[in-house]
């Protein structure tokens, strides 16, 4: 018997009954998605000890306090926002009827109505934000959810059903677990939107199973995300900065930096601010309790490899604050800085997704821009610099998800503004408004005059000698 049977089974029951009873409830009011969102809210309150605990186990080691700020107190926000705001969103849009009906008393607007059961599959590394904030944008456009976890972090993901699964009514939000081919049952499953955050090339494949039943989809995922230094930067706060987001979560974040364009005449000094911001804030590696591991010996060895592979290439490569060995008992691994290393080398191609990355020089900034724009989209963009005019050249000429100037990955904080990605790193969006459009049909009604003229305008057959030439006389450019 196929393995996937029986959770196809399980799968293909429970998104039935969820469709059935959306289709029975009829409109959600916006009371009925604020209490939606309020029983994620205090699940995640009640019981984010347990989750935080979860997730230090399943990572090997990650600090309670970030997970609370990454995890829990993101997801919260992106809960609290849309409770918040989510009745403002509901309201119809009123539009123009089109002349000459506007004249004779016709109506017309739009509608934000829920599309239905919404799949959710999360990613490892931020296990609960990537699966809650995507679902506060679901629950407040007034769908049901069904959420898949990572089985990378099997603890976290199995908390998560049972105490989803004490709290919540399963035909609102439910949670199911298991494997990768659990995931792939999931992504062929005929949801009304589907969700996937994670890697470039699983995304395509989720993209096709999808395709299958036609199901929409919000794709998050990530890409080599460049930060270029201006000469007209604060190198000091630019290095400081960079250190801070390779020290969040070990560097395994989608809008993590990858790539990192110093001028030539400076890169001596931009290395030894890296290494003095990176040593202030993490003296030692080997048992640091503030240092996050890398979740599992598979991903250390692929991060090593590509520090390796560039290394065996004549590639320069700084550790911060120190080498420190491989160690399966430990996986806490060091800052490894690799400096212009071969172009077709691994760690130039792949993302990282880890404790490494890239440094490349240049001297003028408009090679800097077309080497960007010949990679393949990024999740987001990182510009340090005082040249207001510079700045504008970087934002117009190139393209990535979001954009953050004189910081590194605030804009993914933004409650109030879309977050997603362009091209490869991603499609669709969530968070704020333009979340809550995601996850709505935007369904346009127009409401006709009690009043019909197109028999008094000869529109209608049988038609008379004038219809002809009436309609070409409209044929203008004006």
């Amino acid at each position: 018997m196929n393995a996937a049977s029986p959770i196809l089974d399980t799968l293909t029951g429970l998104l039935a009954e969820q469709k059935q009873a959306f289709n029975t409830a009829g409109a959600v009011s916006a009371a009925t998605r604020r209490r939606r969102l309020q029983q994620v809210i205090e699940l995640l309150v009640r019981h984010h000890a347990e989750l935080t605990e979860a997730i230090d186990l399943d990572f090997g080691g990650r600090p309670a306090g970030f997970s609370l700020m990454n995890d829990v107190l993101g997801a919260l926000g992106s809960l609290k926002h849309a409770r918040d705001h989510l009745e403002d969103w509901m309201q119809d849009e009123r539009r123009q009827p089109f002349a000459p009906y506007d004249l004779l008393g016709a109506e017309a607007w739009v509608m934000h109505q829920p599309k239905g059961s919404v799949g959710i599959i999360g990613t490892w590394n931020a296990p609960l934000y990537t699966l809650l904030s995507p679902l506060a944008s679901a629950l407040a456009a007034g769908n049901r959810a069904i959420l898949k976890p990572s089985d990378v972090v099997p603890r976290t993901a199995q908390l998560l059903e049972r105490l989803f699964a004490e709290s919540i009514d399963p035909l609102e939000v439910a949670v199911v677990t298991g494997d990768s081919s659990v995931a792939k049952v999931f992504s062929g499953m005929p949801f009304d939107h589907l969700v996937f955050t994670g890697s470039t090339e699983v995304g395509r494949s989720v993209m096709r199973n999808a395709a299958q039943n036609l199901v929409p989809v919000t794709l998050e995922l990530g890409g080599k995300s460049p930060v270029i230094v201006s000469p007209s930067a604060d190198l000091a706060r630019a290095a400081f900065s960079i250190a801070v987001a390779k020290a969040s979560n070990g560097g395994q974040i989608c809008i993590n930096p990858d790539l990192v364009y110093v001028p030539q005449d400076n890169l001596e000094a931009f290395l030894a601010a890296l290494r003095s911001a990176y040593s202030e804030l993490n003296p030692t590696v080997a048992g640091n309790p503030d240092v996050v591991a890398v979740v599992n010996q598979r991903h250390v060895e692929r991060v090593e490899s590509y520090v390796q592979e560039a290394r065996a290439l004549g590639a320069r490569v700084e550790c911060l604050p120190e080498a420190v060995p491989l160690d399966a008992a430990d996986r806490r691994r060091p800052l490894q800085v690799v400096v212009n290393p071969p172009r077709d080398s691994l760690i130039m191609r792949e993302e990282i997704f880890g404790p490494a990355m890239v440094v490349l020089t240049y001297q003028q900034l408009d090679p800097v821009l077309a080497d960007i724009n010949a990679r393949p989209r990024p999740l987001a963009l990182y510009y340090f610099g005082a040249d207001l005019d510079e700045q504008r050249h970087v934002l117009e000429h190139s393209l990535s998800g979001g954009v953050t100037i004189n910081e590194v990955m605030m804009h993914a904080a933004m409650h109030d503004a879309p977050f997603g990605g362009v091209g490869a790193s991603g499609l669709g969006h969530y968070h704020g408004r333009e979340g809550f459009l995601e996850f709505s049909h935007m369904r346009t009604v127009f409401k006709a005059p009690a009043h019909d003229p197109r028999r008094e305008w000869g529109v209608l057959p049988p038609y008379g000698d004038h219809y002809l030439a009436a309609m070409t006389a409209m044929v203008t450019a004006d």
